[in-house]
């Protein structure tokens, strides 16, 4: 294969300039009692995902991250379904995302009448924005220069650190240089890495930021008296959080971090970014940052990530909506016994097969492939998990109407 950061493949133009890697309708549930409706819409139709807030009073947080969702660069169009009493309004979501040029529609179940009703209403309606998104949206040239890419590691034993992590690391810097926006997450997971985040920042500013975001990490930790780690991780080799740390850091790679972003914000330019998930420190008590790997992909995928990938040690049998998930191990045993859940081996820097370098280009060579329309293994499976909590963070501005 030529040099991936050269490949070009045929991507999907939006108007805000953003290039995505599919072509997806979404259907948004907006109260848990109108999950199943959701589900049934979208249920045996091809290219139509599911995701949903289960609360029935809105949270800011989660509507900043649903609209983020919606208007991803790999959705064309947005069915908005609620039950009727809830607080977030479905109209207003789908008004929003009319605003980005998407096809947008939204109903209560309450008025269509009942479950059967609704389906069939819903299943009308995303077969209709199928054949308008198919025939209306362009499509145009891609290179690693127009993705951003997210990366979340779980399940982590003594090999993420060592090959799984860096093997991403490696990749991040092949597409840092290609001009592209790569952006890792997790910082209850630097613990006791404080010096080293802020020695590796662009700019002044970008150390302030960074020193910040550790500092409020550290001090969420302290308040909730839990670290990320846990007993999987134990077992799999790894002793303390220090020691996880430095190997979910190695994800990272080696390019300067030129900044911190929130939940739903974009990166501002191309290069290396860090996600700040952790709740502010007024509301600390409402939303734990880490319950589950799945919370933290969504949040990747609200930054923009067309892509995600997923390192973990011990295994994993996840997946995600919007943006395919490419999942990676450093444990050749894992990848033998999980072979099909599991996307890439990089144990094989391990046994001396690879080394990093090459690891990253081989890393490199499948994004590319993903991003070109070929099928991620969770992708296969019909793997789309996701996850969507309160949670209370200041981020970006909440967008005007949305608040019902």
């Amino acid at each position: 294969m030529s040099d991936p950061g050269q490949t070009t493949w045929n991507g999907y133009l939006r108007t805000d300039g953003r290039k995505g890697v599919r072509n997806l309708v979404l259907v948004i549930y907006t109260v848990e009692c109108a999950q199943h409706v959701a589900h049934a819409i979208a249920a045996g139709e091809e290219y139509v995902h599911v995701l949903g807030f289960p609360g029935c009073y809105d949270n800011a947080y989660a509507i900043r991250l649903m609209l983020a969702l919606a208007r991803h660069p790999n959705i064309g169009a947005v069915l908005a379904v609620g039950l009727g009493c809830e607080y977030t309004q479905p109209g207003k979501l789908a008004e929003v995302v009319r605003g980005s040029d998407r096809p947008a529609e939204s109903f209560y179940i309450q008025e269509k009448g009942g479950t059967r009703s609704s389906v069939a209403a819903g299943k009308e309606i995303v077969h209709r924005m199928r054949e308008q998104i198919r025939a209306e949206t362009p499509r145009v040239p891609m290179t690693l220069a127009d993705l951003t890419v997210g990366c979340e590691c779980g399940g982590s034993d003594g090999t993420s650190g060592l090959a799984g992590n860096p093997t991403v690391g490696a990749f991040f810097d092949r597409l840092v240089d290609a001009g592209g926006r790569a952006v890792f997450e997790e910082t209850v997971e630097m613990i006791g890495l404080r010096e080293h985040l802020v020695q590796r920042a662009a700019s002044t500013g970008a150390a302030e930021q960074l020193a910040a975001a550790y500092d409020k990490a550290e001090r969420y930790c302290r308040a909730v008296r839990q670290y990320s780690v846990a007993p999987g991780n134990f077992a799999g080799g790894l002793t303390t959080i220090e020691e996880k740390s430095l190997g979910a850091f190695a994800k990272s790679g080696s390019r300067p971090i030129e900044g911190v972003i929130r939940v739903a914000e974009q990166p501002r330019g191309p290069g290396l970014w860090m996600l700040d998930t952790v709740p502010d420190e007024h509301f600390m008590q409402f939303g734990y940052t880490n319950p589950n790997d799945t919370e933290g992909i969504m949040d990747l995928i609200s930054a923009g990530s067309q892509l995600v990938l997923f390192v973990t040690g011990r295994g994993s049998v996840i997946g995600s909506p919007i943006a395919p998930l490419i999942k990676i191990t450093g444990n050749r045993a894992t990848f033998s016994r999980m072979k099909e859940d599991m996307d890439f081996d990089a144990g094989r820097v391990l046994t001396g097969e690879l080394n990093l370098e090459q690891a990253g280009r081989e890393l490199a060579e499948l994004v590319v492939r993903v991003a070109s329309g070929e099928k991620s293994k969770p992708e296969e499976l019909g793997h789309r998990e996701y996850f969507i909590m309160y949670k209370h963070q200041d981020t970006p501005s909440l967008t005007a109407g949305c608040r019902a």
